[in-house]
């Protein structure tokens, strides 16, 4: 009789353990995210995107296009997402502004049909979105702030039911091309800051939560060796990298630097891109100035090179993604033919 109690006591202490085990291994549900991007200039937002695409801790629910030409912005978006077989995810042209950019990617993206969405309007399209799963939605950030302060001024209470912001953008110690080998040079004005200054303003006042990538953590460069292992994977996600690639450097072998892909990173793992707690004062020219007050972002200084690597890199390459090329459904009718 003790032998069989204690054989009983054993079999419950066993069960017990595997549901603790199998609790363990419970796998949170993704975060549900919008990309608020300018693709089409620099090739960064290309390779951001790619990354939430091949990020299972990521549900991509649309992607809003910022700045200049959004509506063929918007076609580029979409054609990527062709390519690589997610034509489910909606893309909406956000506010249109003058900008005097040069979109390098042109020729690709006019390649493609403009998405179903092209006629919606993205900054309704988000706040009903945010109202829709309050509390739940981060908001990538990667582009100039005019589609966020588009929706700061007509659904102010849409905006504050955002989880965060996690965002490229600003300046604290280090400028462009301060990769933080020599001593810092000094702050400089950021581009996605100093385009809208009035929107980069309205959203540190705010007082929804935000993570912010500056220039001093961002600089993080795709050299030819990586572009390499990248592009012979020759999957339809890469292909179409490579192709974007080689348009925005001119046909030449350009090293990119993947400004906008910290800011995915960190919003998958903070720990990608360890934060500090500030206080940001937007001036008038664009800089960031961090100031005495209550905490406004979360703001990362510094980031390791080779783990942004490690993350990034077996994600693009190792995710086989839609139909590639031979998707003619998103082209455009010329191009089909």
């Amino acid at each position: 009789m003790r032998v069989n109690r204690w054989l009983m006591i054993a079999l419950c202490l066993l069960g017990a353990g595997l549901k603790v085990a199998r609790a363990q291994k419970t796998v949170p549900a993704p975060q549900k995210v919008i990309l608020d991007t300018d693709s089409g200039d620099d090739i960064d937002d290309a390779y951001a995107l790619g990354l939430v695409l091949t990020s299972p801790e990521l549900k991509l629910l649309g992607v809003t296009t910022a700045w200049g030409n959004t509506g063929l912005r918007a076609q580029l978006v979409e054609g990527l997402l062709c390519e690589a077989g997610q034509q489910n995810i909606p893309v909406f042209a956000g506010v249109r502004t003058k900008a005097n950019n040069v979109f390098t990617q042109a020729s690709w993206a006019n390649r493609f049909q403009a998405p179903a969405n092209a006629d919606t309007d993205a900054i309704a399209w988000m706040a009903k979105t945010i109202r829709d799963n309050p509390g739940q939605i981060t908001l990538i950030e990667i582009a100039p702030l005019s589609n966020v302060g588009a929706l700061i001024d007509q659904d102010p209470a849409a905006f504050h039911m955002l989880k965060r912001v996690v965002m490229m953008g600003g300046s604290i110690h280090r400028g462009y091309g301060d990769l933080g080998y020599a001593p810092d040079r000094g702050p400089a004005p950021e581009y996605n800051i100093a385009m809208d200054v009035p929107s980069a303003k309205k959203l540190f006042a705010a007082g929804v939560p935000i993570t912010m990538a500056p220039l001093d953590s961002t600089q993080l460069k795709l050299d030819e060796v990586m572009r390499s292992i990248l592009f012979r994977q020759s999957t339809p996600l890469t292909d179409s990298l490579e192709v974007l690639t080689e348009e925005w450097g001119g046909g030449r072998s350009v090293t990119p630097t993947l400004f906008d892909v910290m800011a995915v990173e960190a919003a998958i793992d903070s720990d990608l891109c360890p934060s500090l707690p500030m206080h940001i004062d937007v001036d008038d020219a664009g800089f960031t100035r961090p100031e005495a007050g209550k905490t406004n972002a979360l703001v990362c200084l510094h980031s390791d090179s080779d783990r942004f690597f490690q993350f990034l890199l077996p994600r693009l390459t190792e995710q086989r993604l839609g139909l590639g090329s031979a998707n003619l459904g998103c082209l455009a009718p010329a191009e089909k033919k």
